[in-house]
């Protein structure tokens, strides 16, 4: 009799600890939920990595070239407008605006004074991994090669449209000219029909009275 009331004391006690083990578990285990509940969902306080906009003058950007058969229709024809220049920035959550990037009224993603955030560019290590980096020397060189041929291209334009403009008032002159000679031999032969129609209209009436004598 002892060794069962013992034998239920013990499974008593073993039935105890072990609720009590499972309420703690499964206790900590709602409230490591409902802590990460708050954290991600509520207080946003998590990081996010994203692209945003890159100065390629002043920057070391990421490039990225847009293929059209992967990208179909969102790709551009013109193969210049294909180049996009991007860096990464890292930030709260919390500190990044809900509104659609590409809206008008939706503040470009940056790091401001203070913040916690990141901002990365495109480095050497970067290129070993295949990814693409730009020059700034050499983007700046390029865009005032370009800028210089789209000058000289203007002038050439320019020059070019005086000489079309001379050459269309001397054109202009001519067939001025040439309409004028025309008109003027015009008015002649008039005058010539007219006078050879007085001289027969004269002729045919001495004919009459000549008839008219015999």
């Amino acid at each position: 009799m002892e060794t069962a009331k013992n034998n239920e004391k013990i499974s008593g006690e073993i039935d105890k600890k072990s609720r009590i083990f499972f309420a703690v578990f499964f206790g900590l285990i709602a409230l490591t939920v409902a802590a990460t509940f708050i954290k991600y969902f509520i207080l946003k306080d998590y990081y996010i990595q994203a692209e945003a906009e890159c100065d390629p003058s002043a920057e070391r950007c990421f490039i990225y070239e847009c293929d059209p058969e992967e990208d179909g229709e969102d790709c551009p024809e013109d193969e210049a407008e294909r180049i996009s220049y991007y860096k990464l920035i890292k930030k709260k959550a919390y500190a990044i605006p809900l509104c659609d990037p590409a809206g008008e009224n939706c503040p470009a993603l940056a790091c401001q004074a203070g913040e916690d955030c990141e901002e990365t560019l495109c480095e050497e290590d970067n290129e070993e991994e295949g990814i693409v980096c730009n020059d700034p020397a050499e983007y700046v060189l390029e865009e005032n090669t370009l800028g210089d041929d789209e000058a000289e291209d203007e002038e050439e334009c320019d020059s070019e449209e005086e000489d079309c403009e001379a050459g269309a008032g001397a054109e202009d002159s001519e067939d001025s000219g040439e309409t004028a000679e025309n008109a003027s031999g015009e008015e002649t032969l008039e005058d010539t029909s007219d006078d050879e129609g007085t001289d027969s209209s004269g002729l045919d009436g001495a004919v009459d009275r000549s008839q008219l004598f015999l």
